[in-house]
């Protein structure tokens, strides 16, 4: 189960990662908190993030193409609610949980771990410094080693 730290109790808050439903689409764009439209994205894999008990609170998405051929799932798209991001968040670790359930997905598909994305040139340095994503050409990659990290980080309960 996901983790997110709240940041300003310092307490691990439980989330689930599931599955958009067409019915969040409309959720997700009325609450103005997100820039993309997400039901563009609605041909690939999308998944949803938020806290247990609050589903129609959505804190983050997330769009992946599978591809087999590859052994790699690419992360297409990925966005946090607006009130989450920066300085003034309220919520930490949402990207991470993201990240790292794409990995698990990744495993379990028997691809290694294996993501990619290609990230906009500004934020390449925070996808290899936080998350460990190493190039590959012009797309970003995790695997295997940093793969299970993000996993053992961002979605195993410190406190069981």
């Amino acid at each position: 189960m996901p983790n997110f730290k709240d940041l300003k109790s310092g307490k691990t808050l439980k989330s689930i990662i599931e599955k958009v439903m067409d019915s969040n689409y409309q959720l997700v764009k009325s609450s103005k908190q997100f820039i993309f439209d997400w039901k563009l994205e609605s041909k690939n894999e999308v998944y949803k993030i938020y806290l247990l008990g609050k589903e129609k609170e959505i804190l983050g998405m997330m769009s992946l193409k599978d591809h087999p051929q590859e052994y790699r799932i690419h992360l297409n798209l990925i966005e946090i609610q607006a009130k989450n991001q920066g300085k003034g968040k309220k919520i930490d670790h949402i990207a991470g949980c993201l990240i790292a359930f794409a990995c698990q997905l990744s495993f379990a598909r028997g691809y290694f771990g294996f993501v990619s994305l290609q990230p906009k040139t500004k934020l390449i340095s925070l996808y290899q410094k936080k998350y460990g994503f190493r190039q590959y050409g012009r797309l970003l990659g995790v695997e295997q080693a940093s793969a299970n990290y993000l996993i053992q980080k961002y979605l195993n309960d410190e406190n069981e």
